[in-house]
Parts: C-alpha cells; sequence; structure tokens
C-alpha cells in the first residue's frame, strides 16, 4: 500500500503540468473561464505530490530503512524541486496570459 505513494505522487505531478497546458490550449481557443480554478488544482495537485513523497519518507525512516533513504533521497530532491520550479512556471505563464491586456 505504501508503494503506492510513488505512484500518486507521479500521477499528481503529470496532472500538475498537464492542467497548466490545458489552459494555455483553450487560451487560444478564447473558451476558459475557469482558468483559475484549474491553476489552483494544478499547483494543489503538485503540493500533494510532493506531501505523498515526504509520507514515503518517513516511512522508510520508520521501518529504519536507511539504505534505500540514503539511495533515493538525492533523486526525490532533484526531481521534486523541477516539478515545483516547472509547475509554478507554467502556472505563471497561464496567469500571464489571461491577465494580458490587449
Amino acid at each position: 500500500m505504501i508503494g503506492l505513494l510513488n505512484v500518486g505522487s507521479l500521477v499528481l505531478g503529470l496532472v500538475a503540468w498537464i492542467l497548466p497546458i490545458v489552459n494555455l490550449i483553450k487560451r487560444i481557443n478564447n473558451n476558459n473561464n475557469y482558468w483559475a480554478l484549474l491553476s489552483i488544482v494544478s499547483l494543489s495537485a503538485c503540493a500533494t505530490s510532493l506531501l505523498f513523497q515526504i509520507i514515503y519518507n518517513k516511512h522508510l525512516v520508520l521501518i529504519e530503512d536507511w539504505s534505500a533513504l540514503m539511495d533515493t533521497i538525492n533523486a526525490v530532491v532533484y526531481v521534486s524541486t523541477f516539478l515545483l520550479l516547472t509547475t509554478i512556471l507554467l502556472n505563471v505563464i497561464v496567469f500571464v496570459m489571461y491577465n494580458r491586456r490587449g
């Protein structure tokens, strides 16, 4: 059951990236009245994805699987940073596109 946290984290990370892209596509078609809601859901999915990783690392600490923790922590930090920065960048682009004058 704990292993599903990694799958859930991956799925939510993809959702966090897909929603701003959907926002941008709908912006081109001029038919998206819910862009702010989709951006909030995107950021929430990113936060939940990161939370799943924290919970999984806590599990590794509780079962004292130090080798697994030491083997994966660097990758988790880099991928989590990339996920967060990319999600923020995509949502900032959406915000600028929808609030651009003209």
